[in-house]
Parts: C-alpha cells; structure tokens; sequence
C-alpha cells in the first residue's frame, strides 16, 4: 500500500484556508468558527467555554470580549496560558490553538473596541453581579429596565468599566483533518515557524 505524499506547500495551503473560514467567521455567525470553546487552568483545576470570535490579526492573534468580573479573566491573569478549539462539523476539521493570552482592559485597544461594540451587547456588561456568581434567585444579570430595549449611548458607557477584550497570540496550531481514507495532522509552531506531521 502506498502513501499518498503530503507536501509542506499543500500544509501551507491548509492553514491558509483555515485562517480564512476564521477571518469569515467573525461576523458569519452561521460559521462554525464563530463560537469556540476556551481552555484556561491554575493550579490543580481547569475550566472550559464557549466564546465568540470577535477578530483576526496577521494569522497569528485572535480576539474575544470578556466581562473583567469574570472567572475566566482571574484565571488569565494568574496564568496566561490557554487553548482555543474550533470545530466545523461538516468539514469535519479540528483546530487546536496554543495561545499566550493579553488582556486589554481600559486602554486603547478596550477603547477602539468599546466604540464599536453595539448598545444590545454593550448592556451585557452592565449587569449588578460578575458572572458566575451564586444567586439566591434567577436575575438575566443585565439592568431589568433594558430587557426589552436597549440603553442610550451614555448611560451603556456604565458597561465599559467591566469590559475587556483578550487577544489570545497564538504560538502553536494543531490542525486536524478527518477523512475516511486516513486522517491528516500537523502542527505549526508560529514562534520557530516550523511544520511537524502529528499522528492523527
């Protein structure tokens, strides 16, 4: 039985094409790429997430917003390492992101962003608790006078003190490609830009 060869070109192509379904997924919410599960650990525990992509930079950071209050930023800041998961199911490919996480809070990246960020997600980040607290009772943690509109522009401004985009650098990418007739794995190491084949 041969092997059918895998070149180092058409690998390039590969992660080319999925820095591509990324950058379209940013606004696509019907992309898989939209949502992605985020890894983050200290100490003995670790947590997982589901968070949305909100950008692309140079093939080698992507973004999402975060509530400052939130687990997921303490974690961060006592450990910057995370890991990013997409996974498009009809496709059938897996991207594993080895990330250094930088957190933007109250600077000009936060700023930049916070102006474009629109007023119905803009009062997600003027709720009364930090996530993930426990409740006695069910609250949606966004003022109860905004559940069925929108704040103005200057009272949404009250959000921007708990907000935060992360930018996660990514260092290494795992990509996995499922195919009846033998999958395809390889890894990139942005940081030696060296290209390793992976069994799958």
């Amino acid at each position: 039985m041969s092997l059918k060869k895998i070149s180092k070109a058409k690998l390039d192509k590969i992660l080319k094409l999925e820095f591509e379904y990324l950058k379209d997924a940013i606004l696509n919410g019907k992309n898989p790429y939209h949502l992605f599960c985020l890894g983050t650990s200290i100490a003995v525990n670790s947590e997982i997430r589901m968070v949305v992509l909100r950008n692309v930079i140079n093939n080698h950071s992507i973004f999402f917003n975060a509530d400052w209050r939130s687990p997921k930023v303490d974690q961060l800041k006592k450990n910057n390492n995370a890991m990013a998961l997409f996974y498009d199911s009809v496709r059938r490919v897996q991207l594993r992101l080895n990330c250094s996480a930088v957190i933007n809070y109250d600077n000009k990246i936060s700023k930049s962003i916070w102006k474009k960020t629109p007023l119905q997600s803009r009062k997600c980040y003027m709720g009364p608790f930090s996530p993930s607290d426990k409740l006695d009772n069910y609250h949606p943690n966004i003022p109860l006078n905004y559940l069925k509109q929108d704040p103005d522009k200057d009272i949404s401004q009250n959000g921007y003190k708990n907000f935060c985009s992360i930018e996660l650098k990514i260092n290494k990418i795992d990509i996995l490609q499922l195919h009846h007739d033998g999958h395809i794995r390889f890894e990139f190491d942005l940081k030696n830009n060296q290209i390793l084949y992976i069994a799958p």
